[in-house]
Order: structure tokens, then C-alpha cells, then sequence
């Protein structure tokens, strides 16, 4: 492997709707070309409205899922409010860009709502440089399988359903072509009125 990026094998998508914004992650933990586990968690919720996508290095997941989720503890405790998509991406970018001497393997993809019910999405690589889009990003061992399927099938202002099978049919057909990450995934589609999460079946090999 040429990364450690690539150790554990990861796909992560994010994609804008009408009003709705979609995360999804397949669920695989590999050790390269071996499969240890198949319901790793690569999303996590950081409030009602907003999600991220931790695609990369297990053991880095976990430090920066739980680092984030303790600066997330003292913003709100300090500003009595749940953080802003847009500001939580700036933040975690700025928490990778402090290691970047000796980074966290994790490349983040952002999703959620803002105050005002508009969707936001970010992608950003192990340092924290910042990809900002209107319709999708993805992050992962197979971007090249995973852009073609989305530039594919994605279409703007989708309602909160059709997003989902977008979703579903991206990530699954991206992850079919990749030795190191599938297994199924999880998708996950927020909106004004709340968050639904399902889970997808893919091919175990």
C-alpha cells in the first residue's frame, strides 16, 4: 500500500438534495487485502443536523471521532448552541492542520444543515485542505470508481428518496470495484424534519 490511508480500506460519499443533504459509508475494517470486521463505524453523528465521514486509518478514526466530539462538548457548552456545518469544517480542518507534521490518517467529509435548512458539504485530506461542493464529494480508497457513479447518476434538487437511492446505488457500484473496501454500507439522509439511516447489503468478497 503506498498509504496508510489505504491500510483499512474506506469509500465515503456526500451529496446535496432539495433541501436534504445524504452520507453514506460502507462498513468494511481490512487489513489491506484481509477482512477483519464488517460493521466498522466511518460516520458519526455530531448533532441533530450534522454528520461526518471518517474514511482512513482505524485507530485515527477513533482519536479524531472522539477528539471532535470533545471540542464539540465545550463549544456548546461555551456558546449554548449547536456549531454550523460550514464552522465544524473549519474546525476540523484546523485540528488536522495542527498535526501536519506528523498528520492524523483521516480524510473528512462533511454533511449537514445549516440554521437556515440550507444543505453543506465538505471533503478535506489528511491536513486539512478544504474541497467545497454544491452537488458531491467523496473520500476514500476508490474516489476514481466512486466520482464516475455519482457524475453518473447524480441530479440536482432530488427529494430526500431518490438521494437515498443515488446514494445507495454509488456507493455499492464504487466499493464492487475496489479489493479493499465494501461489505455493504450505511446511508444516512438529513433533513429539516430529522435524520433517516439505513443500511445496505453488499457483496461479501
Amino acid at each position: 500500500m503506498s498509504s496508510p490511508t489505504e491500510i483499512n480500506g474506506a469509500a465515503c460519499i456526500a451529496m446535496v438534495g432539495k433541501g436534504c443533504v445524504g452520507i453514506a459509508a460502507d462498513t468494511r475494517l481490512g487489513m489491506q487485502a484481509m477482512t477483519v470486521g464488517t460493521d466498522f463505524q466511518k460516520i458519526f453523528k455530531m448533532h441533530d443536523r450534522l454528520y461526518v465521514g471518517l474514511p482512513g486509518l482505524a485507530t485515527d478514526v477513533h482519536t479524531i471521532s472522539a477528539t471532535m466530539r470533545f471540542k464539540l462538548n465545550l463549544f456548546k457548552l461555551r456558546e449554548e448552541r449547536d456549531i454550523e456545518p460550514k464552522a465544524f469544517s473549519t474546525l476540523i480542518s484546523n485540528t488536522l492542520y495542527e498535526k501536519r507534521f506528523a498528520p492524523w490518517f483521516v480524510e473528512p467529509v462533511v454533511a449537514g444543515l445549516d440554521k437556515d435548512g440550507a444543505p453543506f458539504i465538505s471533503a478535506m485530506d489528511l491536513i486539512g485542505a478544504e474541497c467545497f461542493a454544491k452537488d458531491f464529494v467523496v473520500s476514500g480508497t476508490c474516489p476514481d470508481n466512486m466520482y464516475g457513479m455519482c457524475e453518473s447518476m447524480y441530479k440536482p434538487d432530488q427529494e430526500p428518496e431518490a438521494l437515498f437511492e443515488t446514494l445507495a446505488q454509488c456507493l455499492l457500484s464504487a466499493v464492487d470495484r475496489d479489493a479493499i473496501s465494501g461489505w455493504g454500507g450505511i446511508v444516512h439522509i438529513i433533513t429539516a424534519d430529522g435524520v433517516t439511516s439505513r443500511r445496505l447489503r453488499g457483496r461479501p468478497d
